[in-house]
């Protein structure tokens, strides 16, 4: 066993999803609308952004950011999703499949910061109006979006590398949709108490901590609100936090519980449904939580389309 390497795979099959012939046409439809869904809503909220000066503000610069984010962390998973349900030969190269891996962390952790800088600026807007212009500079704003872009550079790397010098054997079957990390290590030959370790240790620092930054936010969002006489004001700010609690709980609640919880507690059709909902949903589900009900996009939404039809009334 030991003498075998991972040279003597050169390719993984991806099992994919539990569905059965009969229902498979059925769920491609509908993963394709999701995607589809997914990239529309992320690119006009990406391009409302750019055009519309009045959205040149801190907190459309990390919508902006988590929109590519959204767009690119679904973009990894789902076109090869989509093809290997209308294909017979459901295969991904080694190569392809450490590629796979670096970009689903790199973009799933940049995401997880930018939930961080986006909960920070709603938190010094509504607990600390008056010092908000000042605290929240062009030069903060450029630090919490490029430090996350960094950060998750080498957080990726890091995992991809130590997964580049595992040894897999025989078995290349994955049960999953994708090359996931905890997939992968269940068909290593080699010895993965490193990889466990470096996963539980990062992951405590990547998603605990941000998370609980996160909550401690909007709970001193919520304490100031209560204090705010207007019944007007604590509803819309309510609103405002219930709706990104409502993400940010779907997105943290399956990554942490399926990372973080040991292997052996988890079925893989569990796995692979908590894997759905923060690579499939979540990002689907952003743009109309956070961007395309708010009044100030619904607002450049008609601005731009209205500069775009007046040469034409001219």
């Amino acid at each position: 066993m030991t003498g075998r390497n991972q040279t003597t795979i050169s390719e993984f099959l991806l099992l994919g999803l539990p569905i059965k012939s009969e229902h498979r046409n059925l769920f491609y439809v509908l993963f394709l609308v999701m995607y589809v869904t997914t990239i529309v809503g992320n690119l006009l909220i990406i391009v409302l952004i750019c055009l519309d000066p009045h959205l040149h503000t801190p907190m459309y610069l990390f919508l902006s950011n988590l929109s590519f984010s959204d767009l690119c962390f679904s973009s990894v998973t789902m076109p090869k999703l989509l093809q290997d349900m209308q294909s017979q030969d459901p295969s991904i190269s080694y190569a392809g499949c450490l590629i796979q891996i670096y970009f689903f962390l790199f973009f799933g952790d940049l995401e997880d910061f930018l939930l961080v800088a986006m909960a920070y600026d709603r938190y010094m807007a509504i607990c600390c109006p008056l010092h908000y212009t000042t605290v929240m500079s062009p030069r903060l704003c450029l630090f919490l979006v490029v430090l996350p872009w960094v950060m998750t550079t080498f957080h990726a790397m890091l995992h991809t590398l130590l997964m580049a010098r595992l040894h897999f054997c025989a078995d290349n079957e994955i049960a999953h949709f994708f090359c996931d990390m905890s997939a992968l290590l269940k068909l290593s030959c080699s010895d993965t108490r490193v990889n466990e370790l470096v996963i539980f240790i990062t992951g405590g620092l990547i998603l605990v901590i941000p998370f609980l930054l996160i909550i401690t936010s909007y709970g001193r969002i919520v304490s100031s609100i209560l204090k705010v006489p207007s019944a007007k004001g604590i509803r819309k700010a309510f609103s405002t936090c219930g709706s990104h609690l409502t993400v940010v709980s779907l997105f943290y609640g399956t990554v942490i519980g399926l990372y973080l919880c040991p292997s052996s507690n988890n079925s893989t059709v569990k796995e692979t449904v908590m894997a759905m909902m923060y690579t499939v949903v979540t990002p689907m589900l952003n743009p109309f939580i956070y961007s395309l009900r708010n009044r100030d996009m619904k607002g450049a939404l008609g601005r731009v389309f209205c500069r775009k039809k007046a040469p034409f009334s001219l």
